[in-house]
């Protein structure tokens, strides 16, 4: 009796161990969540810009006109009659509201911070379900943002990389449990997408597409169209002869058999190999040499989920926009001149460069395994970025999940206890000390050039002039060319505008409709101040073409150094950026 009491608590000391175990484990993790949230969002906060885009500006004015008018397809703000799509109708209501009602620029700038500490932080805890590695997601989460902070800014787009991040955890958490929770959350996701930034919801489905291609990989290899073809033409000509030999006469009976017989032991011969191979390949992707390509029966519901959300873009008041404005940019001229738009050359981006040659090294390098649709994702990506500048937000988005697994895999097969003995180390009383302490220093370093940053930066935009204007002409009236980079400024003053930001608005894609030859009849206004500013064309003429009073440029232009030698322009104001003149016209 002694030693069952003794056995007996033992077992009891035992399990009270293995259970406090688990709860330090838990306690462990909710600790680094703390600390990892905490240095994720001062990180954050010191990377958002004060100075705003000119994208901010038409933002606020298009809101503040949407819910004066409504979404009635036309343009308010420039001075030549044009249709509108209001592509983001419901990010500029939103953000025209925070600045009417809620504190002006400042309001409009402590919203971009929440915006960018919720993409960090749901970065970390993406990454965290995904590698199941709390210090390697808490490490990549602080590159990522730190790589993605030339495109913090109050723009949809950082809305968009919320959503799109939220995608990726929810088709991974689908696909994990099952649950319909959410399924229900990707299928809300376009739905949101469509109506804050309808220019990128075609993006959406993208995300599916690396899951899907592994699948149907997996599905085309586990056919064995090979074999089952060869079986097939085998049996046919089994049954051929079968029906030949019913019918043959009695001396060619023998070579009917023998041929039936012959056919049937290749038939044999070949299924007992085709089992063999099947058994040596399910050894070798228990251990995969390099590539990983599993099959997740999941998928087939996830591409249901994908076919339900293509309709999920009639949801909006816009119209077929989700559909067709992504094809309408590509097929214009926009692509080709705006600076975001422009092919990425990997020498000029050394940031991007280094990342993809680390993951490179690892994997040509290291025993690090990679399965398929993330190969797909980071050769989808890499052919994005290269195709546009703009795409690479998205490469370091995704590409660093990607090479989050990667990381992970490498550190659990060459140094199990590494990142456990760390993480002990960094949720003790010195270490969280020293990691805040580090992360502070880093972010008062990022933080000092945005310090004295005003929210308008008067030397990109003509805050002065726009004053100038508004007190001594009749500004609602006259007719003043000016250029791309600050026409929203000027609309969101009241200005009437030639042209700004909004490069869909002035495209004949936009303007007009398909004519016999398949092109658009709209006007060029695009095409039109390109070849005014860069002095392809003479200005004059163009002026003429669309009735121009006033001209507003850079200082340090082409076309100011004409107009300044042109008697048919006067100088009727100048600060150290702008300058305006007057026209004559008859």
């Amino acid at each position: 009796m002694d030693k069952t009491k003794k056995e007996a608590t033992k077992k009891k000391q035992v399990l009270s161990k293995k259970q406090l175990s688990e709860k330090d484990k838990k306690l462990l993790n909710i600790a680094f969540n703390i600390l990892a949230v905490f240095c994720i969002a001062i990180f954050c906060i010191a990377l958002t810009p004060k100075t705003f885009q000119n994208d901010t500006f038409y933002t606020i004015k298009v809101g503040q006109g949407i819910r004066e008018w409504g979404i009635d397809g036309q343009d308010h703000y420039s001075f030549i009659e044009l249709p509108y799509t209001y592509p983001h109708w419901l990010y500029d209501v939103i953000m025209s509201l925070i600045f009417d009602f809620l504190g002006g620029w400042t309001a409009l700038y402590v919203s971009t911070i929440v915006l960018a500490c919720t993409l960090g932080i749901l970065l970390y805890f993406t990454l965290k379900k995904i590698t199941k590695n709390s210090l390697i997601s808490f490490a990549i989460a602080l590159g990522q943002m730190f790589l993605m902070q030339d495109y913090i800014a109050a723009r949809a787009q950082l809305v968009t990389f919320i959503l799109f991040v939220l995608t990726v955890l929810f088709i991974e958490k689908f696909l994990e449990s099952g649950k319909k929770r959410y399924a229900v959350g990707l299928i809300a996701i376009p739905i949101m997408i469509a109506n804050i930034h309808s220019a990128v919801w075609p993006f959406y489905f993208v995300l599916y597409l690396p899951y899907v291609g592994e699948y149907i990989v997996r599905i085309i290899i586990d056919a064995h169209i090979v074999h089952n073809i060869y079986k097939w033409i085998t049996e046919i000509r089994i049954r051929r002869t079968n029906k030949i030999l019913k019918k043959a006469p009695k001396e060619s009976v023998a070579k009917y058999q023998a041929k039936v017989a012959e056919l049937t032991k290749k038939q044999e011969e070949n299924s007992t190999k085709f089992e063999t191979k099947l058994l040596k390949r399910e050894e070798k992707r228990k251990r995969p040499f390099k590539l990983k390509i599993e099959k997740i029966d999941r998928v087939k519901w996830l591409i249901l989920i994908m076919f339900i959300c293509l309709f999920t873009g009639l949801l909006t008041p816009i119209g077929d926009m989700p559909y067709t404005y992504t094809l309408k940019i590509m097929q214009g001229n926009t692509t080709s001149s705006i600076s975001e738009h422009i092919p990425l050359t990997l020498i000029d981006s050394k940031s991007t460069l280094f990342c993809l040659t680390l993951v490179l090294a690892i994997l040509i390098f290291t025993d690090v395994k990679i399965r398929l649709r993330d190969l797909f994702f980071l050769g989808g990506l890499i052919f994005l970025a290269l195709s546009s500048r703009r795409q690479v937000s998205m490469l370091v988005l995704f590409g660093g999940i990607v090479f989050a697994r990667i990381l992970t895999e490498l550190l659990e097969k060459y140094d199990k206890k590494g990142t456990k003995e760390v993480m002990n180390f960094l949720t003790s009383t010195i270490g969280e000390i020293l990691t805040i302490l580090f992360i502070f220093s880093i972010s008062y370093f990022v933080y000092i050039p945005n310090q004295n940053q005003p929210y308008v930066d008067i030397g990109s935009y003509p805050v002065e002039a726009s004053k100038w204007i508004k007190e001594n002409l009749d500004y609602k009236n006259i007719r003043m060319f000016n250029e791309y980079n600050y026409g929203s400024y000027l609309l969101f003053e009241d200005i009437p505008v030639f042209i700004d930001s909004r490069c869909d608005l002035y495209t004949p894609e936009f303007d007009g409709e398909k004519d016999e030859d398949g092109k658009y009849d709209g006007q060029d206004i695009f095409t039109d101040f390109m070849n005014i500013s860069s002095i392809a064309t003479y200005y004059d003429t163009k002026f003429d073409q669309y009735n121009i009073t006033h001209v507003m440029t850079k200082t340090n232009t082409k076309l100011n150094m004409l107009l300044s030698r042109d008697d048919g322009y006067t100088q009727i104001y100048k600060d150290d950026d702008f300058i305006i003149y007057e026209r004559e016209t008859e």
